[in-house]
């Protein structure tokens, strides 16, 4: 079992024990065990296939959307497991946002209704509260001054960079506890990952958040925390400080530094 130590005194937000996943027949994470803080980052790195980003879909349950998928053990989300049959998985991803590595904004759907997206989906919209719920959501998401006077204009109508914060803004506006990201940045140029970086800095103040990526020293500059995953085992978890410059294990030693990967 690795727990990572945790320096902060808030209680963790998920308590991770023997996750198990597969596709099929074929295993895909091998009995995880970790603990996520609450409201911090913590970065989900190692090599292609390793796991990453269906640990982080079993965190909210969209590992089972995929056909065949399946995924047991136990994910306690503020103390409640989230696999138990009463857990209604809409209610859970709304409790738990999800933003994909490419950007994916509802092709038909205007800036602010894309933004309303998820209080629609939910049956939590109110008309009434819907432009405040629009302004606050892109606030948050450091969008605001570059789309207030174009709201009715297609999401798509937007850069890479501005459309990858315009479905975090998604995500913010049905007010979560977790945001998980999968590769945020990956398809953006550098400008605006830096702009992204920047704001989940902002956001780890609000809100507890995972990252997946494949960047080494993107996961140093916005993670607190480190999860070093191969072949469907967790390897090693801990402050990024220490995975980064004392790691414990050799195999994380190896990855950081590039032998594999």
């Amino acid at each position: 079992m690795i727990v990572p130590e945790n320096p902060m005194s808030n209680a963790p937000k998920y308590v991770i024990r023997a996750l198990r996943a597969w596709f099929g027949t074929h295993e895909v994470l091998h009995g995880i065990d970790i603990d996520i803080r609450a409201k911090g980052v913590t970065a989900i790195i190692g090599p292609s296939g390793c796991g990453k980003s269906t640990f982080v879909r079993c965190l909210n349950r969209m590992h089972e959307l995929v056909s065949a998928a399946r995924a047991e053990g136990r994910v306690e989300l503020d103390g409640e497991n989230v696999y138990e049959s009463d857990v209604d998985p809409v209610l859970l991803r709304r409790r738990v946002g999800m933003v994909f590595q490419k950007p994916n904004p509802f092709p038909t759907m205007s800036i602010r209704d894309n933004v309303l997206a998820g209080k629609y989906l939910t049956h939590t919209h109110r008309r009434e509260e819907a432009e405040r719920v629009v302004e606050s959501a892109l606030r948050q998401a450091a969008l605001w001054d570059d789309v207030k006077d174009r709201l009715s204009a297609a999401g798509t109508s937007l850069s890479g960079g501005q459309q990858q914060r315009l479905c975090i803004a998604r995500a913010l506006a049905v007010e979560p506890d977790v945001l998980l990201m999968d590769e945020p940045c990956s398809a953006l140029d550098p400008i605006a990952t830096a702009r992204i970086e920047d704001l989940i800095h902002e956001l780890k103040e609000r809100y507890t958040i995972v990252v997946v990526t494949h960047n080494m020293q993107q996961a140093a500059r916005i993670s607190d925390q480190t999860a070093f995953f191969l072949q469907g085992d967790l390897v090693e978890a801990g402050p990024t400080n220490t995975i980064f410059t004392k790691p414990k294990d050799s195999r994380t030693e190896d990855y950081i530094t590039g032998k594999f990967g």
